[in-house]
């Protein structure tokens, strides 16, 4: 043991595997976080939720670091919530049973392009008789615009652009059909052009019950939006790259774990007992080296289940006896014929306390860079499987944001951000493990320390 911990020492001598070291450690810190910060039944939530918990973001947004690198400065999402104290909420009573609640958003458009989508969400409690909504728009050059009316129910919403009587109004004064476009259009420039400045939006209510009430959100959404962006369902894509960590270092590192110390006990009990053991072990191996594991694994996910638990003891059982075997009974055959296991015998040591005591720590060094270089194969495994729609249903990974992205057009369509990003992540945790491999694989094995 303190052979190994000299060797594990000598690492820092190697500036690549103290990277890939700092790397495993941010991976699996973020590992330990985020189930913390973002439950696993949230997550869940979250993920497959609709429209109504992601409604306030944009469809396809872009990251919003992509405007560090942009001459233009593209549109960020800018919500304004009444339940959170936006808006300036005032009340007037006009009768007995009918009362005016006015809302007034200000902000300041600093952008460089229109925001795709401009969207109302109103929450009203009623009886029977429904609010009636109306909103003035207030550009910065001083044009007054009325925006539209509608009369919300409980939950509804006034998209802006699908208003057909605004949009002839637009049309009429600007020439300019997209609404949105209408809505920020400078006239004192020629074509389409932003009118950057201080925006002001008025939405009056009247309600026409006394135990009425009424909320209002307006959503002017953006092109870019949060660190990661967003798909085409509106969800933050944070939320699949923050949590196919965990699931990929936990498949990744189970799977190498399990699989290697399982090999190995099993190939050092076979060369110790000998005979028809031996003889079983190496046929079910050999059996097993010819069956292909990921068809197997696309035949259960097809008519059994995706879970990626199952997935994870496949791959496991399908592994432990694999070509690795052979490698480690070629080693064992050798160390059996060391003086110090006769001596073992001699002094009446039990067959397993010669397995574990001093057939496998005498391998140990083979096994540790074996193990660490192992673990990348399993992370991509999910991966693949994810990405052949083989992958959890319930879990946000980053083989089903990229499988997401492929089903969805996303490099035809531009939004390389939706595959770069799972995909950079699985190549830093594939380096990572390999950088610190090669480097355990130079100091554990003497031929290879001296080159």
């Amino acid at each position: 043991m303190k052979a190994i911990i000299d060797s594990f020492q000598q690492i820092r001598r190697y500036p690549s595997a103290m990277i890939g070291l700092t790397l495993i450690g941010i991976l699996l810190l973020v590992s330990i976080i985020t189930p913390i910060v973002i439950p696993y039944n949230e997550a869940v939530r979250l993920w497959r939720g609709g429209d109504d918990i992601w409604a306030e973001n944009p469809r396809n947004a872009a990251p919003v670091w992509q405007n560090w690198f942009r001459n233009s400065k593209q549109p960020e999402t800018i919500v304004f919530d009444s339940t959170e104290g936006d808006g300036n909420k005032t009340i007037e009573t006009l009768s007995e049973s009918t009362q005016e609640v006015r809302f007034i958003y200000e902000f300041d458009y600093s952008y460089d392009d229109f925001p795709p989508e401009l969207i109302l969400f109103a929450n009203a409690t009623f009886d029977e008789k429904q609010p009636h909504v109306e909103m003035k728009w207030y550009k910065p050059n001083g044009d007054e615009i009325r925006a539209g009316e509608f009369s919300p129910g409980a939950s509804s919403s006034f998209r802006f652009s699908q208003d057909e009587r605004l949009q002839r109004r637009l049309k009429r004064s600007t020439g300019i059909e997209n609404v949105d476009q209408a809505l920020f259009d400078d006239p004192g420039q020629e074509g389409i052009q932003v009118l950057k400045g201080p925006y002001r939006l008025e939405v009056t209510a009247l309600l026409f019950e006394p135990e009425s009430d009424i909320d209002i959100t307006f959503v002017s959404y953006g092109l870019v939006h949060g660190i990661a962006g967003t798909d085409h369902k509106r969800r933050d894509l944070s939320i699949a790259l923050l949590w196919g960590t965990p699931i990929a270092m936990a498949f990744g590192l189970l799977a190498a774990l399990v699989t290697s110390i399982t090999t190995m006990s099993i190939a050092a009990a076979g060369v110790w007992f000998g005979g028809w053991l031996d003889a079983f072990i190496q046929r079910l191996t050999e059996v097993n080296s010819i069956i292909p594991l990921l068809p197997i694994l696309i035949m259960v996910g097809t008519f059994y289940s995706r879970s990626i638990w199952l997935m994870l003891g496949l791959v496991i059982a399908f592994s432990i006896f694999g070509i690795a075997i052979k490698n480690y009974r070629a080693i064992f055959l050798q160390v059996r014929e060391l003086p110090y296991i006769d001596a073992a015998k001699a002094y009446g040591a039990s067959n397993s306390r010669i397995i574990f005591r001093y057939l496998i720590p005498r391998i140990l060094p083979v096994l540790i860079p074996g193990l660490v270089t192992t673990v990348p194969g399993f992370v991509f495994l999910e991966a693949s499987l994810a990405v052949l729609g083989l992958g959890d249903p319930v879990l946000p990974t980053w083989g089903k944001l990229i499988q997401d992205a492929n089903s969805n057009g996303a490099l035809f369509n531009g939004f390389y951000y939706w595959i770069m990003e799972p995909a950079i992540l699985l190549m830093i945790a594939g380096l990572a493990f390999a950088m610190v491999g090669f480097a355990l694989d130079r100091i554990f094995n003497p031929r290879l320390r001296e080159l």
